[in-house]
């Protein structure tokens, strides 16, 4: 069984140390919106944001530019072209052209095959795990090949608001955690199980230095030490990994995350830190005739107030989302970064063992399973959003439309939208 890996335009995106440096607005790359496959069996790489080596001329490349990437993949076959473009100032027709380092294998382990293989191209061996392998396989290979699907297809039809800047700085990935050993790539997300994922991800980097993932403290989880993210690498490192590692992350319905991080950062007495660096600065904004006693403490912010802050222009000017309530598509960048995987939490165990799997660890880790009584639902979210006026509820839910869109989330039937 072999499934075709549908990339686009982002898999022609660079990261570069500088963001002020797009493309020649005298580029012309005529082709498809899809990355294909040509009549010759090799990937057709014409498409918007692609810089494909032989439709260079002069005048293509800025000449402020200090390093573009552009990177042709076709993982079926375990082939990448891997070229680096040098521009200086004031350079011509005669910019320099050498080849990547990394050459022809970055996207292969020795003796074994990559996570991405077995996604794409899964072996025999693969299909024998499940029963009726071929039907099952079938099933969850078209179940994310649709999520994958839908996060393209928002990006495109959304390009406007999703794809404001053309290029990301290593500061954009530090919610990317990265394993070498398994060729993995997990961007978290707060509020998406994000503590039990970071504890197996210590697990599977440690080297045999953990066993069980939930002998791991919490706390030790989300120490930043423990587990390497992309943004610790140099740039050709970064696009390396980014281009041969399995990329994944899971999300959750939006609003149902958003009440989850309000329970937990505004609701919980032993979250002085959240209340005196966002509590504080919420009521008085938000609430008229507070005391001072509110005003120092900050510790009983009401759900209206936060979602008054939320929606505030002047919050989102003032510094960006705390990463509990910040949008997917901010954190992940998935309209610039190709995710192989998208789990979501509705199907969360399911999802993670299949990752698991893909890795090749599936026969000796599992994710941790504990039933959680205090778990934020949907029936909870709806009685929080009963004193919310019609107004910030549409103004909430522009402002995370596109995680609903994009990871098909449908507009909540409690909602009032004006």
């Amino acid at each position: 069984m072999s499934l075709t890996r549908r990339l686009d335009h982002r898999d022609g995106e660079e990261v570069k140390e500088l963001a002020t440096c797009p493309p020649s607005p005298r580029q012309n790359v005529p082709g498809r919106e899809q990355h294909r496959v040509n009549e010759n069996g090799r990937p057709d790489v014409s498409f918007p944001g692609a810089f494909v080596l032989d439709q260079m001329s002069p005048g293509l490349w800025d000449p402020r530019c200090k390093l573009v990437l552009n990177i042709v993949a076709d993982c079926q076959t375990c082939h990448s072209q891997v070229w680096v473009i040098q521009c200086s100032p004031g350079a011509r027709s005669g910019s320099v052209m050498r080849r990547s380092p990394f050459g022809v294998d970055i996207c292969c382990r020795k003796g074994s095959r990559s996570p991405l293989q077995e996604l794409y191209n899964p072996t025999q061996r693969s299909l024998e795990r499940v029963s009726p392998p071929w039907l099952e396989l079938s099933n969850t290979a078209v179940l994310h090949q649709m999520r994958r699907d839908q996060v393209i297809d928002t990006c495109r039809a959304n390009s406007i608001v999703s794809r404001k800047r053309r290029v990301l700085t290593p500061n954009d990935l530090k919610h990317l955690v990265v394993d070498e050993d398994h060729e993995l790539i997990y961007c978290y997300v707060p509020k998406v199980a994000c503590t039990n994922w970071k504890r197996l991800m210590m697990v599977l980097t440690g080297r045999g230095k953990y066993s069980d993932p939930m002998e791991i403290p919490a706390n030790e989880a989300h120490v930043s030490a423990n587990l390497k993210t992309l943004n610790q690498y140099s740039i050709p490192e970064i696009n390396h990994r980014l281009k041969s590692y399995m990329k994944f992350l899971f999300v959750r319905e939006p609003f149902e995350r958003l009440v989850s991080a309000y329970r937990n950062k505004f609701t919980q007495k032993y979250n002085t830190s959240f209340h005196k660096r966002y509590g504080t600065k919420i009521i008085r904004r938000q609430r008229k005739n507070a005391t001072q006693e509110a005003l120092r403490k900050g510790d009983d912010v009401k759900f209206e107030e936060f979602v008054a802050y939320l929606i505030d222009p002047h919050t989102q000017r003032e510094e960006p989302f705390n990463e509990h309530w910040q949008t997917v598509y901010s954190l992940c960048h998935p309209c610039h970064i190709h995710y192989d995987l998208v789990g979501k939490y509705e199907t969360l165990e399911e999802d993670s063992n299949y990752v698991l799997q893909l890795a090749g660890v599936g026969s000796y880790l599992k994710f941790p399973t504990y039933a959680k009584s205090t778990r934020t639902t949907d029936e909870m979210t709806t009685e929080f959003f009963q004193n919310i006026s019609s107004e910030h509820q549409t103004q909430l839910y522009e402002v995370y439309k596109l995680d609903f869109l994009m990871f098909n989330y449908s507009v909540p039937s409690y909602l009032k939208l004006e």
